[in-house]
């Protein structure tokens, strides 16, 4: 994963990012949640196809991933490294050597497999995008990882986990002869360690019609931390759900990421309009008490004390973690290749007028007006927001409703330290009119950081 910048430091920017806006897909599933909550999707139904013996449009069920299979792939990068100056990083034989590798599992399964190149900080860089035969191929499931570490080490939870649990999952689509629904590729990125260098020239070489053609990508970086936290992406919340669901069926009850934010190869998708989700565990945050608690592990040392560093090695991975975090991926994959091919669709009402957000000031609202629709807003309403700002931690947002009523999207938070807010919330508004001025709300409640409400859509 791609270091952050500092916490707390409250450097200035001289100017806003001007990223695209992430225009995410209309959900798969379901999911709400109640006024004065954060938006954070309740479980959905989602279409168990992982269930023994089952099937689903002749997809097999979704398979155990052998955890030895994948500390196998992990232990291969680790002499990789360690006969390539102990690192795997972006420019270095070790590198090489690692997309080599993969490359040779992938080929002798039967995928076709593609090595794009390209040039950062006077090295050539190495992408490998793996595809499997069959499938609509004009609705694309993608998974991918980073396969880079930093030059400070071997990089085997960061992030070897991630690309050895993909590795792993394709083997096994191989393995079952799957026939998905949904065209299936894999991706594995260089140089995501000096900012997603990789990923972005993925997404930055396909032509538009071909991006429209990716349903979904799912990112995994750092699935074996040895201090390990449940982390999803929540950009997009049927996604969230697919992996919520998945692990409360484990008794594990998962949390939102934000240590990742903005700050791994999903990023470039999401700025490209396509739907993301992931899974994370964790990096160099502190578990509090209460997460120790509900996962296990010390509370008051990092998820990965290793992070970026010389002892990140195969000792460096939690196998329990590794394990669930693997059959995930296979369940997700499983599940979303299976799914309907036409995406449900709504009515969609935007505001693009910039409203400016002031420094540690007053809240202000950007008005939304809703016309035509008939009784009651959805469950499942879908509130996509982009609001430029270079500390977003400092925002608190509400969507506030034409009779008044208040949904809570998000709280303020001082670990949230990425810039912008760019995502799709979800909010149960069945009990609100759906017709009226809409507002959002948005306050800054701390200082030194300046923003504003670029857009902001209602999807009915």
């Amino acid at each position: 994963m791609t270091e952050r910048a500092p916490r707390r430091s409250r450097l200035r920017r001289s100017a806003l990012p001007t990223g695209a806006v992430a225009t995410l897909a209309a959900a798969l599933f379901t999911a709400a949640v109640t006024p004065a909550a954060l938006a954070a999707p309740a479980p959905a139904a989602v279409a168990d196809v992982a269930t023994a013996g089952a099937t689903t449009a002749g997809i097999t069920a979704a398979p155990d991933i052998p955890v030895a299979n994948v500390k196998a792939h992990l232990s291969q990068l680790q002499s990789i490294a360690t006969a390539n100056g102990g690192n795997r990083a972006h420019g270095r034989a070790g590198y090489k050597a690692s997309i080599d590798y993969v490359k040779g599992k992938l080929d002798a399964a039967g995928f076709t497999t593609t090595l794009q190149t390209f040039s950062y900080n006077g090295s050539t860089g190495y992408n490998l995008i793996a595809d499997w035969p069959g499938g609509d191929t004009s609705h694309v499931v993608m998974a991918g990882a980073h396969l880079d570490s930093v030059t400070g080490g071997p990089g085997i939870n960061d992030n070897g986990s991630g690309s050895a649990g993909i590795l792993e999952t394709a083997l096994a689509v191989s393995r079952a002869g799957l026939k998905p629904a949904k065209h299936l590729r894999f991706g594995w990125w260089g140089a995501e360690e000096y900012g997603m260098i990789g990923s972005k020239n993925y997404v930055n070489s396909l032509a538009a019609t071909e991006r429209s053609k990716i349903d979904t990508y799912l990112n995994f970086d750092m699935i074996g931390s040895p201090n390990p936290g449940y982390f999803t992406y929540r950009y997009d919340s049927a996604l969230d759900a697919l992996f919520r669901d998945y692990f409360a069926g484990l008794g594990i009850s998962t949390e939102q990421d934000f240590e990742g934010d903005g700050r791994s190869d999903h990023a470039p998708f999401q700025d490209a309009g396509i739907r993301v989700g992931g899974l994370f565990s964790g990096a160099d945050y502190t578990k509090t008490s209460a997460q120790a608690a509900k996962w296990g592990g010390t509370a008051g040392q990092p998820f990965d004390r290793c992070y970026h560093s010389s002892c990140d090695t195969a000792a460096n991975i939690n196998d329990t973690a590794l394990d669930r975090m693997s059959d995930a991926i296979a369940y997700a994959v499983w599940t979303l290749s299976a799914g309907d091919t036409t995406p449900p669709g709504g009515t969609v009402f935007e505001s693009t007028a910039d409203v400016q957000i002031p420094d540690n000031g007053p809240a202000v609202t950007s008005d939304l007006a809703v016309t035509g629709r008939t009784g009651n807003a959805p469950a499942t309403l879908q509130v996509g927001v982009d609001i430029k700002h270079t500390w977003r931690g400092d925002l608190v947002i509400d969507l506030v409703a034409p009779n008044g009523t208040t949904f809570r999207l998000k709280n303020s938070s001082g670990n949230d330290s990425a810039d912008n807010v760019q995502t799709t919330y979800t909010v149960n508004a069945s009990a609100v009119p759906a017709n009226g001025t809409w507002k959002l709300k948005v306050q800054d409640v701390a200082a030194q950081d300046t923003g504003y409400v670029d857009s902001w859509k209602l999807t009915f």
